[in-house]
């Protein structure tokens, strides 16, 4: 029994009818050799009449070697290892469905090969005592892990083989699957001529912030007038989307009833340290750009300080 290959699934091979992921290994004259990645590599393949509904002019263009294909399964034979597989069968939402699952199993596998070469512990019975189980009671074991994380009773009915096992296998549950946060950021200018001026612009600044609660905080930080930085740091991406949009409707309501006005320059998008790195690097060079410019600006220093002390 191989410490680190096996199935992904209770079943040996796959049902008629399931859609499942394969790599692609050989093109010949009749078709595609594939091996179906989510049952050990057993060999498929893909008939050349099933590659496609269109007139075939270059096989190339629609399969290579190497590539990871989503395809329907035909026939299954048993006895003599025939698997005979459609790509042209498959619609995009079948492929969405099955890159969900397949992605699900992988990072499933990668846990499970873990505990299997630390422990030493051959990985099948891992997927038997461990993996399987859960696929039945939660219908897939990655949600189960993740669950476990916060609700240890998912391991109530697990039979593990030792302790070093059920160790193992939580501490790195809790590596690889603890939700980390991500930052959201969206660039904003934010100008107010009218006689209100620099108050409407930090009142309005100030609404970014007036939803804030222990789940969902907006930041605010000045760049240099007009433009405006905004962000929030949630466990979910779209929840943080979703705030700084409510920040920005808030923002160009406040500003736009006292005649001032607030242009989206960047939309609220999931942001990454080099992201940052070059935010800080722009707030700086602007910061250089003001201590060189003469006394005679149009905005003082104490209204600068007074904008990006609202927004600290």
């Amino acid at each position: 029994m191989s410490l680190t290959n096996c199935r992904f699934y209770e079943e040996k091979f796959p049902e008629i009818d399931s859609f499942v992921m394969v790599n692609v290994k050989q093109i010949a004259e009749m078709g595609a050799y594939v091996k179906l990645l989510e049952y050990d590599n057993i060999d498929g393949m893909i008939l050349l009449s099933e590659l496609s509904r269109r007139r075939i002019r270059s096989i190339q263009k629609l399969i290579r070697v190497g590539r990871n294909e989503v395809v329907v399964v035909l026939r299954v034979d048993k006895e003599k290892g025939y698997i005979d597989l459609s790509k042209r069968r498959v619609s995009p939402e079948d492929i969405v469905k099955c890159e969900e699952r397949y992605n699900k199993s992988k990072m499933v596998h990668s846990i499970m090969r873990h505990v299997a070469e630390k422990t030493k512990t051959p990985i099948e019975d891992l997927y038997e005592r461990i993996g399987w189980p859960l696929n039945k009671k939660y219908g897939h074991a990655v949600d189960a892990f993740k669950l476990s994380i916060t609700n240890p009773d998912v391991w109530a009915d697990v039979s593990f083989p030792n302790d070093a096992v059920a160790d193992e296998l939580k501490s790195y549950i809790g590596k690889r699957l603890t939700p980390q946060p991500t930052k959201v950021r969206a660039d904003v200018e934010v100008t107010c001529f009218g006689y209100e001026g620099i108050d409407a612009v930090k009142n309005a600044l100030r609404t970014a912030e007036a939803r804030n609660t222990a789940d969902t905080q907006v930041k605010v930080k000045l760049v240099s007038p007009p433009l405006y930085v905004l962000t929030s740091t949630c466990l979910e991406k779209h929840l943080g989307i979703a705030t700084l949009e409510a920040a920005i409707i808030d923002i160009k309501k406040n500003i736009e009833a006292n005649g001032g006005s607030c242009t989206v320059k960047m939309e609220p998008k999931a942001v990454t340290e080099n992201d940052d790195a070059e935010l800080q690097a722009l707030m700086e060079k602007r910061a250089r750009e003001n201590e060189e410019v003469s006394g005679d600006e149009s905005m003082s220093e104490s209204d600068e300080n007074a904008i990006e002390g609202t927004v600290r």
